[in-house]
């Protein structure tokens, strides 16, 4: 879902002003040459092929009596390739390649046979011949980088782009454009700001919407919202589509209060949100589980008569209404589509999977197929996590079975995580460990799910292993994996190991330990009668006013008989909160234990005066 209006956002969001950005260039391909009777033949398409070359070699005997300098019908066939990029007509174009070459044309057709093939999407072709006759011609280098991007093949626009000003030519407010969107969507925050300040210094911030739309959708692609929110409000003008580009990165990036407040200011400005709009702000109301807010945008919506045609937008309020729990109202939403595709689909089976409802999740899943809907690898990763929440492993194998003959599970990590975590739910975890020794790719994640697995089932030795060889990989840990393997080495005594992971948690992965950590580390010394290092490690946390890891360090010093150590820890839980109390009866315990029953008394006292009971 969350792709699905990134994409819709931007640079490529308003596809009429991106068009307009354009066609408002001057025509490219040789500019001495003008168009001759064929072009009106070829933008006609009820005209053939045969008939416009005719044209053109009409043109030429007709060009060659007035004795011309460009006496060879070369325009024409130019201005026919145009048609052909402009259709998306490669078969033509293909024949129109051939018909240059026999006339000995193509040094001079060479830039608008790129720029057909740029359109046609046929880009090796395009790069083919800009790289072989070292291209001066900047439209056909940014109609070739537009059809990277396009395609989503953004190193490679990256590196057309890079060629492109090494052959000498300067970019223009369209190239920047289209290599902005690469930028984003590779996350190339420092390429995106030397571009930004190109073209800062060529002035183009000023007069092209487009340009500025696409530089603030990179800085929100790329998480630099802070830099995305200050290009718009240095603008001189914005739109609906800057805003748009603004509202998604806030919404993709889990701040949809942030969202909601941009979409609010945008309105004061005067600006009507549009279905991209919309579509960015339901989502920042699913992030934020703020379902009044997103009942207020679906009535707006269908008061502007947008559900009845998109059904993105239809998609979107289905995620909205899943992800805020209000999964009968996302029902009834799609039911009431004109049209319902595998994304709305989807959005519901995943709400359904995430709230562990899984049979209603497996009733959506077949009633999509029955409409004749093919799942898509989002929708096997929720119906797998349907599976593994009912532990309906059965199931899960004949889905499994579907993925593999689809041949989806290639390179798509976080699918074969998924079927992963359905055998760890399900307790197969041989079964699981197979998968993923088989995947052709593992992340962490993938890895965390079978350690998880492993520790939940008591097998402490194998999920260290696994943790050994995760890390082998040069794959680092997150929190949910460090919290298993600290817990595991408590159980099984590993002093040692789980100090080292400990402190290589912050200083080698990245990681700040949480209070799980911290009681963790607590628990493992106290088991083994470290109570000095135990309460240490207490001292050295970065947070002190968790009663819980008190309580852990206090139940070792009752196992042990420390009153000392127990007696800080009760000083310092009852600082945190005196009316916690289990604290209380530890400490009486630890002080009868050691024969100091007036001190329990007085403890006890304390318990009823603070506590109440």
């Amino acid at each position: 879902m969350a792709t699905t209006i990134q994409q819709n956002v931007g640079v490529a969001t308003s596809s009429q002003e991106r068009a307009h950005h354009y066609d408002s260039r001057k025509p490219r391909g040789d500019s001495q040459c003008k168009a001759g009777p064929a072009v009106d033949t070829w933008h006609n398409p009820s005209l053939h092929y045969e008939e416009g070359l005719a044209l053109a070699t009409q043109s030429q005997d007709t060009e060659n009596n007035k004795k011309s300098a460009l006496d060879d019908g070369c325009s024409a066939l130019i201005a026919m390739l145009r048609a052909c990029g402009k259709c998306k007509d490669l078969q033509q174009g293909i024949r129109l390649h051939d018909e240059i070459l026999k006339r000995h044309f193509l040094r001079r057709c060479s830039d608008a046979l790129a720029t057909m093939y740029a359109k046609c999407g046929a880009l090796s072709k395009a790069k083919e011949l800009l790289y072989k006759h070292h291209s001066k011609d900047l439209y056909s280098w940014t109609d070739l980088i537009a059809g990277y991007a396009r395609q989503g093949l953004y190193h490679d626009a990256l590196e057309c782009f890079r060629q492109m000003q090494y052959e000498g030519l300067s970019p223009d407010a369209v190239t920047f454009a289209c290599i902005l969107k690469a930028c984003g969507n590779l996350k190339a925050s420092n390429m995106g700001k030397r571009i930004h300040d190109e073209i800062a210094r060529q002035g183009l911030l000023g007069t092209d919407m487009v340009l500025a739309s696409a530089l603030v959708d990179m800085y929100a692609k790329c998480g630099a919202l802070a830099s995305a929110q200050q290009v718009l409000e240095e603008l001189p003008f914005r739109n609906v589509v800057s805003w748009s580009a603004l509202i998604a990165g806030y919404a993709q990036e889990g701040q949809g209060e942030q969202a909601l407040h941009c979409f609010e200011q945008m309105q004061c400005e005067g600006f009507s949100p549009d279905e991209v709009t919309f579509a960015c702000v339901l989502k920042a109301c699913g992030t934020i589980e703020d379902v009044d807010k997103g009942k207020q945008i679906h009535e707006e919506i269908a008061k502007q008569g947008f559900l009845d045609t998109n059904i993105v937008l239809g998609s979107a309020l289905v995620d909205m209404y899943a992800k805020c729990g209000a999964l009968a109202k996302a029902q009834q939403v799609l039911e009431e589509m004109p049209s319902r595709n595998v994304v709305s689909w989807s959005a519901l089976i995943a709400g359904y999977a995430q709230q562990g409802l899984g049979k209603e999740a497996l009733n959506c899943f077949d009633q999509m197929k029955r409409e004749g809907l093919s799942p898509n690898a989002v929708t096997y990763s929720s119906v797998l996590k349907a599976c593994g929440s009912i532990q309906d492993i059965d199931r899960g194998e004949q889905i499994y079975d579907q993925i593999a003959r689809q041949g989806l599970l290639g390179n798509n990590i976080v699918l074969g995580t998924a079927v992963v975590d359905m055998y760890v739910k399900c307790g197969a975890l041989a079964k699981a460990q197979k998968v993923l020794e088989e995947l052709p790719s593992r992340d962490a994640v993938s890895w965390s799910a079978l350690i998880t697995g492993f520790c939940h089932q008591g097998q402490g030795e194998q999920a260290l292993t696994c943790f050994k060889q995760m890390l082998s990989e040069g794959l680092s840990p997150d929190a949910v994996t460090f919290s298993c393997i600290l817990n595991t080495c408590s159980h099984l005594g590993l002093l040692e190991d789980a100090h080292m992971y400990f402190m290589a948690m912050n200083t080698k992965y990245g990681v700040k330990p949480s209070i799980e950590h911290y009681t963790c580390m607590v628990d493992l010394f106290g088991r083994a009668g470290h109570l000095d290092k135990a309460a240490r490690v207490i001292q050295e946390m970065p947070f002190y006013d968790h009663v819980a890891v008190l309580s852990t360090l206090m139940g070792a010093c009752r196992k042990w008989g420390d009153v000392n150590v127990g007696r800080w820890a009760f000083e310092q839980a009852v600082n945190v909160d005196k009316r916690d109390g289990s604290t209380y009866v530890i400490m009486a315990d630890i002080y009868a234990a050691a024969g100091m029953q007036e001190d329990a008394d007085m403890i006890n006292f304390m318990k009823v005066e603070n506590c109440g009971i």
